[in-house]
């Protein structure tokens, strides 16, 4: 009996095994990886990184911050005694950091440094998590793409608002066809009176602008990426600075200093893609209004439209009636128990470790990216030059620099010009 009962356990641990090697067969990730740890590296100790990434990289479980970076280094110290392995180094130089044995690199510093810090971190061999919005100018996002293609690391970018439950709901309707064609689209980053009077968020140097490049970018971001839209036409944009030298401002965060806010307070863009649609972009930290929304998107398709203003709402017509869909997005529970949901940081961290470590998709890719920078260095050239900026495809064939925009007055030159010495003619 006894001798039975051993037969049996041994029977048992065999099919276990057995089981273990068929589903290793069809996930040798798991196999191989589920149980190591992504070792990363942070560069910029700020408040991005202690109100965001850190905080989520610590839930995840699955990383070791092994590199700290910062120009002060006590924050980088800080940093490493809260989140970081016993035997985590501190810098205050990327170019050390980067020598480091890591997966990845975090770069979570003030726009100006994001090209310099993940080039470098991609040339040294690692894989790039880049905080919004890519880099401060196109030129810069798109040396950092051919750095990504040409190393053959992974680069993306914090787009966390893609992670909402409402956001994702949102594309699977695009995806499924439910809008029809979106021709019409506003991208909403609206505040009323909420300037950030901290770190270099007033910095047009250090920053490249202000609500645009630091709120709009979500907006814009969320747009196109439902849309599925990334061929803009052109951009005529206005950019203004009409609050930022009051003093009684009633702002969210306490008075800004005038003489530090050296960007924009508003500003608006009108964007024509390729293919007939049209997006309006509003981005504010500080504007007379109480419409307030902040990454947002609002798009109306031919079969329904949608937006964002009160949770999700979808619109469409049926059965001959006007209706108003508001899909349930929290997470279902019953009475004693409460359903689990993500946050979106926390989707963030996943999707990157799953594609760094599992070669998993990324959802923010970096050509996704790169057109978001373009398009907001388009809307503050054209506010500076009074004129529509033209995208074409000629300039995807000239060397980076030599043009990244066109005038309304230069385009039918430039491009006649360029097809006779493409050797195409002139029509």
């Amino acid at each position: 009996m006894c001798r039975s009962v051993a037969n049996s356990r041994k029977g048992r641990r065999e099919s276990a095994s057995a089981f273990s090697v068929r589903l290793a067969a069809y996930a040798p990730e798991w196999r191989l990886t589920w149980k190591k740890k992504l070792r990363a590296g942070i560069v910029g100790c700020g408040g991005i990184a202690n109100g965001k990434h850190l905080p989520a990289i610590k839930r995840n479980g699955k990383f070791e911050l092994v590199a700290f970076c910062d120009l002060i280094r006590e924050r980088a110290e800080k940093a490493k005694e809260e989140y970081g392995t016993p035997d985590a180094r501190v810098y205050t130089d990327y170019n050390e950091l980067v020598k480091e044995d890591l997966d990845a690199v975090y770069v979570l510093t003030p726009n100006s440094a994001h090209a310099p810090v993940s080039i470098a971190a991609m040339e040294a061999g690692k894989n790039v998590m880049c905080e919004k919005p890519m880099a401060k100018t196109y030129a810069e996002a798109k040396a950092m793409l051919d750095t990504a293609k040409k190393t053959g690391k992974i680069l993306t970018i914090g787009y966390q608002n893609r992670y909402r439950a409402d956001s994702q709901y949102l594309k699977k309707a695009c995806e499924n066809g439910d809008l029809g064609e979106v021709y019409f689209a506003k991208a909403h980053a609206l505040r009323r009176r909420a300037v950030p009077t901290w770190g270099v968020f007033l910095d047009a140097e250090k920053q490249g602008g202000g609500p645009l490049i630091d709120i709009g970018t979500h907006a814009l971001d969320l747009t196109l990426w439902t849309m599925d839209n990334y061929e803009p036409e052109s951009v005529t944009g206005s950019v203004f600075r009409k609050l930022a030298d009051q003093k009684d401002t009633g702002n969210a965060w306490g008075d800004w200093d005038p003489e530090e806010f050296t960007v924009e307070d508003s500003a608006f863009g009108f964007i024509k893609m390729k293919n007939g649609a049209t997006i309006e972009l509003e981005a504010s930290w500080a504007l007379n209004t109480l419409e307030v929304d902040e990454a947002k998107t609002s798009l109306c398709g031919t079969k329904a439209g949608a937006d964002m203003k009160d949770g999700l709402r979808i619109n469409r017509v049926q059965y001959g009636r006007q209706c108003v869909e508001k899909p349930d997005l929290n997470a279902g529970g019953v009475a004693f128990f409460d359903g689990v949901e993500e946050k979106p940081d926390d989707v963030e961290q996943r999707v990157f470790y799953n594609a760094v470590m599992n070669g998993g998709e990324l959802t923010v890719k970096p050509e996704q990216a790169l057109v978001v920078t373009r398009i907001l260095e388009a809307v503050y050239e054209s506010a500076k030059t009074g004129k529509t900026v033209y995208f074409d495809k000629m300039e995807d064939m000239m060397e980076l620099g030599m043009i990244s925009w066109i005038r309304e007055e230069d385009f039918a030159h430039v491009k006649e010009k360029w097809a006779f010495l493409c050797g195409i003619g002139c029509q």
